[in-house]
């Protein structure tokens, strides 16, 4: 009688260690997959984040790039005035020089 008790208590203790180990192995598993999954929508985190991030690079470029196309209008214009002033100052020099030594 004690000897089958022992072998039916030693069998269930098996089964027992058989089982949990089935289970530690699928939990295992579970926090695998878990692991996983968080590692793949990190990604796709980090992906949306740097095309967002490249979108907006891109927009203040395009910006940037049309201020300075704007502001060099504006000193291309300044430039053109202030030459066509100097011209036309140098100009009436010339007449006044002409006039003053008689030639006109």
């Amino acid at each position: 009688m004690r000897t089958t008790l022992l072998i039916i208590i030693a069998a269930l203790f098996f089964v027992a260690l058989c089982s949990a180990d089935n289970a530690i192995k699928e939990g295992g598993k579970e926090v695998g997959q878990g692991f996983k999954t968080i590692g793949t929508e990190t990604g796709k985190a980090f992906k949306e984040g740097g095309k967002e991030i490249g979108q907006g690079f891109k927009k203040m470029g395009k910006e940037t790039g049309q201020a300075a196309k704007k502001s060099g209008r504006t000193v291309g214009e300044w430039f053109r005035e202030t030459g066509q002033k100097t011209g036309a100052a140098f100009r009436k020099m010339g007449q006044d020089i002409k006039r003053f030594f008689g030639r006109e």
